[in-house]
């Protein structure tokens, strides 16, 4: 009869779920402190302890050698220590077991210390920290001899391979694939989150806690809408209805890649498929695209909607990318560049918002300047500056809610959705059926140029009055 051993490990309800849904490759996105490294080196240690193969190897990996003693080397030993028999190496920071089993510590900063071994099992911690190579070239091929398995584990650092490989798993049933939000494990208490988000930055909370890949992206316009997207349920598998068209949103690229969105409007709803995006390809790829996947998926197309740029004329053919597209038998539906030309709305709480706050903040910083020049110069001309910069920027506002308002409902009409941006309301109201992420790459690039037009203004203001700045500024402080 076999012999019971505990080795003290009291898994957490929600580490005891993963443990039972491991599969031989495996990718877990955690949030800080959400005790990770300890429930995969116990993982290490009962797949060791279980063994019956001869000398099995057990790898622990994490970003740099060091740090792998300092996060996980303690945890190992604590584990172990029930075991009889278990011997310690302090210098090459392994555990070996009576069965023959071996777990060892290592460190990706030295993929030649891995290369000509073999593996049972492995655990890259904190993976998004670590070179792309190391999985295909060193660690995938050590686990091929003997079948072994693999769990990647880490918190989100932007668009990286660690991104690249949950995406993977999340897309493949032989994988096992889950991320784990501080708000919704209740590992943290509540008041510690709260003080952490006073403490950080939204984009550091968002990433360290919330485990958002997009965070970390700079120049990420929709990182915060994503995030929230993917904590209210709204990314997620979406089937196909084959009883509903498949449209598709294009953004024809030139110097930049050609991107294409592949929607269903079921209801008012807008279901996205797939995405696609390559560069430097004519359209003939991309014809040649849209028709695998309309046979690899039973696909039948609707329409296809392009921006206003579809009728530039190309110097090598002189034809329209429209009339090219049409020629490969995909008819583009250009939206109107009136519609094109205004942004869309900006969704309470949305990561447009930070860009239409940076339009505010320079009508404040014009305001700012002209009461420098009132202090500066006491005369009444700048102290009415003052007063016009406040003018301007509250009719400025005024005519972006009018103009945003209006380019929403023209778009939420021709995809087939509702009005629900009625009139005296700048913004989508509460619980707003259409969700335009998907063909917001129409109108995103020119609706750019309208915002940095009315920057240009505000600072075309403020060079008319730098002329007193200088001294303002020796006497008295922005408030």
């Amino acid at each position: 009869m076999a012999k019971k051993i505990s080795t003290g490990y009291r898994p957490r309800p929600l580490q005891a779920g993963i443990h039972r849904r491991l599969e031989r490759f495996s990718v877990l996105v955690c949030h800080r402190r959400f005790g990770k490294t300890v429930l995969c080196v116990n993982e290490l240690i009962d797949h060791a302890v279980r063994s019956t193969r001869q000398r099995p190897r057990y790898a622990y990996i994490a970003p740099l050698y060091r740090q792998a003693k300092q996060v996980a080397w303690d945890y190992l030993k604590h584990y172990t220590g029930a075991i009889p028999g278990r011997k310690v190496n302090e210098t090459e920071l392994r555990v070996d077991l009576p069965n023959g089993a071996r777990i060892q510590l290592y460190g990706a900063d030295n993929p030649d210390s891995l290369r000509g071994i073999y593996l049972d099992g492995a655990v890259l911690d904190e993976y998004a920290q670590m070179s792309p190579h190391l999985w295909g070239e060193v660690i995938r091929p050590a686990l091929a001899d003997r079948e072994g398995w693999a769990v990647f584990i880490g918190t989100p650092k932007g668009h990286n391979e660690f991104w690249r490989k949950y995406r993977a798993a999340c897309a493949d049933e032989g994988w096992y694939a889950a991320l784990f939000a501080a708000s919704e494990t209740g590992i943290l208490p509540e008041g510690e989150l709260e003080a952490a988000r006073r403490d950080m930055t939204p984009e550091q909370y968002e990433q360290e806690f919330e485990c958002s890949f997009e965070a970390a992206i700079r120049g990420a316009y929709y990182g915060r809408a994503m995030a929230e997207a993917q904590r209210t349920g709204r990314i997620r598998a979406v089937p196909h209805d084959p009883a509903l068209p498949v449209d598709t949103a294009w953004d024809l690229g030139v110097g930049d890649p050609t991107a294409i969105w592949f929607v269903q409007l079921a209801g008012p709803e807008i279901h996205l498929l797939d995405y696609y995006e390559a560069a430097g390809e004519g359209l003939d790829h991309y014809a040649r695209v849209l028709q695998a996947k309309a046979a690899g998926r039973g696909w039948v197309y609707g329409s296809h909607y392009a921006p206003h740029d579809a009728l530039a004329r190309e110097i090598g053919t002189g034809r329209t990318r429209e009339e090219q597209a049409r020629r490969l038998g995909v008819a583009l539906n250009r939206l109107r560049q009136s519609l094109a030309n205004r942004g869309l709305p900006i969704a309470p709480g949305s990561a447009g918002g930070d860009e239409f706050r940076q339009f505010l903040d320079a009508g404040n910083r014009a305001r700012q300047d002209a009461a420098h020049a009132a202090v500066a110069q006491g005369g009444a001309e700048a102290d009415r500056a003052f007063n016009r910069a406040g003018a301007a920027r509250s009719q400025a506002f005024a005519e972006r809610a009018a103009l945003r308002q209006q380019q929403f409902n023209e778009l939420a009409a021709l995809l087939g959705g509702q009005q629900i941006a009625p009139a005296g309301l700048p913004n989508f109201a509460p619980g707003a059926p259409v969700d335009v992420l998907g063909a917001n790459a129409l109108a995103q690039r020119a609706g750019l140029d309208r915002y940095n037009a009315e920057l240009r203004e505000m600072d075309r203001f403020r060079r008319s009055l730098g002329g007193a700045l200088g001294q303002a500024a020796a006497i008295f402080r922005p408030w």
